[in-house]
């Protein structure tokens, strides 16, 4: 099942990027800034402590 669910995220993700780059990428830019805003926000509350 679980390959099954892979396959079909793999899959999806290649079709949205084939149909819709534009879009595609305006998702994996908006993942990176979230990331990147969790890793600050755990940054400053570990510098707070010290």
């Amino acid at each position: 099942m679980r390959k099954i669910l892979i396959f079909v995220a793999v899959a999806l993700g290649i079709f949205l990027v084939v149909t819709a780059p534009q879009a595609a990428a305006n998702s994996v830019t908006n993942v990176g800034n979230v990331l990147y805003d969790a890793a600050q926000s755990v940054s400053t509350f570990v510098t707070s402590l010290i």
